[in-house]
């Protein structure tokens, strides 16, 4: 059985993405991250997600990117803006650098527990508008990849950056979601960090948003929908 690290926020686009790496049948090792960010709620999420698929290690990094500031994702004196799903600029809840300090870390991971694939639910269609979600990005840290690690430089094992999200709509996600079973129920996007979403935010907006789409009904609270 092949080995599957998958980066898991607790939200719905790494569920879901997680869902595709359990469907293909992999053994999977979920890695989730404690940065120090504003909705920390979400690591409860990607605990019950890492329980429902019967992993054998969910692993927690501690980091404090709070430290280095700039989003209001982890600086509590930058209020998180009312979302635009059709932004196309980068907003103030980017993190900077976050997805190549989390697949830095995933690579590591994956080189010690001889996994050939590393699995992170990015998309570029429904999204904020973070540079480090676009398909450029993943592109330019596989090559990096491949020359990072003793496996992949020096052993020549390929560790493969998988985006099974990458072309689609949230509408798309959410059927691929449904259709595969992942407990969106247990799942968080807020920004906000509340016990119910928010639903003014720009993650929440998507996420309703491609909830309404396809026609099905999210199973999370929110304390507003607009």
């Amino acid at each position: 059985m092949e080995k599957a690290v998958v980066l898991l926020s607790g939200g719905l686009d790494s569920t879901v993405c997680m869902a595709v790496a359990h469907s293909k049948g992999m053994e999977l090792y979920p890695i989730s991250f404690n940065y120090h960010q504003r909705h920390n709620i979400e690591l409860e999420s990607a605990k019950k997600v890492a329980k429902h698929f019967g992993v054998k290690r969910h692993l927690i990094i501690e980091t404090n990117m709070d430290a280095i500031g700039g989003s209001a994702l982890t600086d509590e004196n930058i209020d998180v803006p009312e979302g635009n799903p059709d932004r196309e600029d980068v907003p103030i809840t980017y993190v900077p650098a976050r997805n190549l300090i989390f697949l830095s870390y995933a690579m590591g991971y994956a080189e010690v527990l001889g996994a050939q694939h590393v699995f992170i639910g990015v998309n570029a269609v429904d999204y904020s508008g973070y540079p480090d979600c676009r398909p450029e990005f993943i592109a330019k840290f596989q090559d990096l990849a491949n020359y990072a690690t003793r496996a992949t430089a020096v052993e020549h094992k390929g560790i493969t950056i998988e985006t099974p999200l990458q072309d689609l709509s949230k509408k798309e996600i959410v059927l691929l979601g449904t259709k595969l079973h992942a407990p969106l129920e247990y799942t968080h996007s807020c920004y906000k960090g509340g016990e119910k979403a928010c639903g003014v935010c720009d993650s929440c907006r998507l996420r309703l948003r491609g909830f309404e789409e396809a026609g099905v009904k999210d199973p999370v609270p929110y304390e507003n929908q607009k």
